[in-house]
């Protein structure tokens, strides 16, 4: 399947055809119409599949579609914020990853495919000083990409609001349990929304990863692309 057969955002589209992708890879042709369409999802697809992508592309069209309308009273470019005080932007998509590597991997996935929408991102993870962290938080974000030890840090120092996330993401769900991220990831989620689309993949699926998917998501699509790893 092509990249413009899949209904993603003309802003988005121009950023894959600008990127060089034509053909959409076997995941992300399967799960981009289902997290088009806001339906939960467990994808089992490999390490250099196109995962990423798989599932970028159609959280940041599903954020560009419901961006808030500009006043006319705006400066061109600024959009309605609410009252003096409040946050420019609401945090409302999160995605959870294993490793800084990952994390800073998938920001610049975010970067790359929402370059023409005036959507914002940032990456959090340890092993480094949170000062420059906190700092892109502070004028708000609408896509939140995090590590969950990190995340937790700046939640419990009130850096962190999750109580607007429209759409959660666990990327190498495996790996994260395999670190021992299982009590941090239960935290986090206590503090999200029922109302919400959650998206896991992960390159393995063991017993526990479908006990997490039977806990947090609601009637999910299973797609797998390959055979599962062992």
């Amino acid at each position: 399947m092509k990249f413009t057969e899949l209904g993603l955002a003309e802003p988005i589209q121009r950023a894959t055809i600008s990127a060089g992708y034509e053909e959409a890879t076997p995941i992300q042709a399967n799960a981009i119409p289902v997290v088009l369409s806001g339906r939960d999802l467990v994808g089992c697809a490999q390490t250099g599949t196109g995962k990423t992508a798989a599932f970028t592309l159609p959280m940041l069209d599903r954020l560009f579609q419901s961006l808030p309308a500009k006043t006319p009273s705006q400066p061109s470019g600024r959009r309605r914020q609410g009252p003096p005080g409040a946050r420019p932007r609401t945090l409302r998509a999160l995605v959870l990853s294993p490793t800084r590597e990952l994390a800073s991997q998938i920001g610049d996935s975010l970067a790359k495919y929402g370059k023409h929408t005036p959507l914002r991102y940032a990456k959090i993870f340890g092993g480094v000083s949170q000062h420059p962290q906190v700092k892109s938080l502070r004028h708000g974000v609408d896509v939140l990409v995090a590590t969950p030890g990190r995340l937790l840090d700046l939640m419990d120092q009130g850096h962190i609001d999750l109580s607007k996330i429209e759409i959660l993401v666990l990327d190498e769900a495996d790996q994260m349990l395999d670190m021992g991220f299982l009590p941090a990831l239960k935290r986090i989620v206590s503090k999200l929304p029922r109302e919400r689309q959650t998206l896991m993949f992960s390159a393995t699926m063991p017993p526990a990863i479908r006990r997490l998917a039977d806990q947090w998501l609601t009637d999910p699509a299973n797609i797998q692309v390959a055979p599962v790893a062992t």
